[in-house]
C-alpha cells in the first residue's frame, strides 16, 4: 500500500512539476480528485484485509473528496476596465458650451446645471458625475 502512495505522489509531481503550483487556481479540484481516488483504493484494500471500520471512513472521506472534486469554483468578473472620461467634444455638448468657452463660462455652465441635476434637487448621482467629469475635463483637472 505505501508503494501505491508513493507511486501516486511521484505521478503527481511529475505531472505538476512544470505547471503552475498544486493548488493555485483549479489544482484544487484535481488534488481533491486524486485524494478521493487514494481514498477509495485505501478503503477497498483495508476492508478486503478486514478492517471494516477504517474502510468505511475511508470511503466516507472518499465521497468528501469527491464531492469536493465536482465543486464548481466561484465565478469571478472580469476587472472593469477604467472609465476615461468623456472627449472635449462630448463635454462641450453635456455643458452646453462652445469651443471657445472661458473657464469663467464653464464654471457658470456648471454651476447652472448642476443645480438642476443634483441627487439632493432630484437628480441622479450618475448625472451629476457626468457633469462634474465634463466640468474636470475641459478645465484640464
Amino acid at each position: 500500500m505505501i508503494y501505491l502512495l508513493l507511486g501516486g505522489i511521484v505521478l503527481a509531481l511529475v505531472f505538476w512539476g512544470s505547471r503552475k503550483p498544486f493548488l493555485k487556481g483549479d489544482g484544487w479540484r484535481v488534488g481533491a480528485g486524486i485524494a478521493a481516488l487514494a481514498a477509495f483504493a485505501g478503503a477497498a484494500y483495508t476492508t478486503i484485509r478486514g478492517g471494516w471500520g477504517t474502510g468505511i471512513v475511508l470511503g466516507i472521506v472518499g465521497l468528501w473528496s469527491a464531492s469536493e472534486a465536482r465543486r464548481r469554483p466561484a465565478i469571478r468578473k472580469p476587472a472593469s476596465p477604467a472609465v476615461s472620461g468623456p472627449t472635449l467634444t462630448e463635454a462641450r455638448s453635456i455643458l452646453g458650451v462652445g469651443p471657445d468657452a472661458t473657464a469663467e463660462e464653464i464654471r457658470s455652465a456648471h454651476a447652472r446645471l448642476i443645480r438642476l441635476a443634483h441627487p439632493d434637487k432630484g437628480g441622479t448621482a450618475g448625472l451629476a458625475a457626468q457633469l462634474n467629469a465634463a466640468r474636470d475635463r475641459l478645465l484640464k483637472r
